[in-house]
């Protein structure tokens, strides 16, 4: 499966996986990267020397390219950045942060770079920086979304038009078909958070990828956009964050409500009620599905992907024919 993505990162099929927290750990990465895809260790739930042994039991499991992610706005990404360096990580994809900080630095160590972004404004000035590749991630997606609030459909080409780099296109992509519908946008390959988040090698609770194998239509929700606006599945956690906003609370009322390690609470120690459990609408996709392996979600995925692009060829085929028919 040829592209700019494939050639760029040297994998099988242009697919990279989210650097989610608390699911992207060593396991998920080397499985996504063992399966032709672009497995990704997501640093920003690891301190450095946790990161560090991720990385190297990455390197154990896999002899294919790999990479870290890490968003910018922690303090301390400069020390995670070192880790990265000394342990010749090949691939980063950064976030949440300029990508003029970091881009330089990580090229003179002979990594390759990749920023996400939620608009065609921040996709120039990645171009502007030098980064190899721009992820888009559209208000789909789970977790930390644009201010914008833009989806796929909007967001995809409006950055396609706005750069000529290697184009990732991320948010709502749980489906083969939906790879097909971003390449048609202009994309040369996708991120998928949500449905590597809720496979077997996801460092994520069972509780956690359970509840979300079970989620209808409109199961989640966008709160915090006074702080950063995230993607949250509906439980009491959420209920209570939705209370506190309808009534105007403050920006430091909701830092207090989020408190510490709420997300660890919820994705990694499976408190489904009380913790922030962040998923992407993707996921009522996925509904009824169960908690299967990395390599059996790739080969669906990819299965998928070429189904849908046959039936366009032919149904396209059959308009000519029948279009000629009819002269």
């Amino acid at each position: 499966m040829l592209s700019r993505i494939t050639e760029l990162f040297e994998i099988d099929y242009p697919v990279i996986a989210g650097g989610m927290v608390w699911c992207s750990g060593w396991e998920l990465a080397a499985a996504v990267s063992n399966a032709g895809g672009l497995g990704l260790i997501g640093a920003g739930s690891m301190s450095a020397d946790v990161l560090k042994d991720h990385i190297i039991k990455c390197k154990e499991a896999t002899g294919y390219a790999y990479g870290v992610n890490v968003p910018l706005m922690r303090p301390d990404a400069p020390e995670l950045m070192e880790v990265i360096a000394e342990q010749k990580v090949p691939i980063v994809f950064t976030s949440a942060g300029s990508p003029k900080k970091w881009t330089e630095w990580l090229h003179q160590h002979g990594i390759k770079v990749a920023h996400v972004v939620s608009s065609s404004a921040f996709a120039v000035k990645c171009e502007e920086a030098g980064v190899d590749a721009v992820v888009a991630e559209g208000f789909e997606a789970g977790g930390h979304n644009g201010k914008e609030e833009t989806t796929s459909l909007c967001l995809i080409p409006a950055v396609r038009r706005a750069t000529s780099l290697p184009l990732i296109a991320a948010g709502g992509i749980a489906t083969g078909d939906a790879m097909l519908a971003m390449e048609a946008l202009g994309a040369d390959g996708v991120q998928v958070g949500t449905l590597f988040a809720l496979t077997q090698e996801s460092s994520a609770h069972e509780n956690f990828k359970r509840l979300c194998l079970n989620l209808d239509e409109g199961g989640t929700k966008l709160h915090f956009r006074k702080l950063s606006p995230t993607r949250l599945v509906k439980n009491g956690f959420q209920a209570a964050v939705q209370e506190a906003e309808n009534r105007g609370a403050s920006e430091e009322e909701l830092l207090e409500l989020i408190g510490i390690g709420k997300t660890k609470i919820g994705i990694f120690d499976g408190d489904v009620e009380n913790g922030e459990l962040e998923i992407g609408q993707g996921a009522s996709l996925l509904k009824g599905r169960e908690i299967e392996p990395v390599d059996l979600v790739m080969q669906r995925f990819v299965q998928e992907y070429y189904i849908a692009r046959k039936q366009l060829i032919n149904q396209a085929m059959e308009e000519q024919i029948s279009r000629r028919t009819l002269m």
